[in-house]
């Protein structure tokens, strides 16, 4: 085997270089969820950016499914404290749901902004803490615009 051949035939050759610089993004850095003995619940995100927290809460009624519209909800506001006003999020709906042999969470948003509407959808494996996913579901559902909107910055 000549050398051109095993620089392009061979797998160690075939080096991956980003296309640009990694972008930041905010992290989920924690998550609370507490019921009362009054049937209410109450969620807390923390997300982080750059060193700073950004927190939102929500309160509701617990029922299974309002267990996850408030876990929604309170990664929602923790999403407006990091964007001020710049983005607004609301929750059209959460859904439990078992598909492909896993058992997932799925949220339906819509995001406006000054100059447009947009519907967001997103997921999470529902694997242990099912009110937690909810909250990522939030967060898969507005990454890429949450990652256009830090880029922008």
């Amino acid at each position: 085997m000549s050398s051109a051949e095993n620089e392009q035939g061979s797998p160690e050759s075939n080096v991956i270089i980003p296309a640009g610089p990694q972008r930041d993004r905010l992290k989920f850095a924690e998550f609370i969820f507490a019921r009362t003995p009054s049937g209410q619940c109450t969620a807390e995100v923390h997300l982080e950016f750059d060193g700073v927290l950004y927190t939102g809460r929500a309160l509701g009624q617990s029922s299974l499914l309002g267990d996850f519209r408030v876990s929604a909800e309170s990664a929602l506001h923790a999403l407006a404290d990091y964007t001020k006003g710049a983005m607004t999020f609301d929750l059209l709906g959460v859904k439990h749901l078992r598909a492909f042999d896993e058992n997932l969470i799925i949220v339906s948003i819509t995001m406006r902004e000054p100059s447009r509407v947009v519907k967001l959808v997103g997921c999470a494996l529902a694997e242990t803490d099912t009110r937690r996913c909810a909250a990522l579901a939030v967060l898969n559902a507005t990454n890429r615009v949450l990652g256009n909107y830090i880029a922008a910055q």
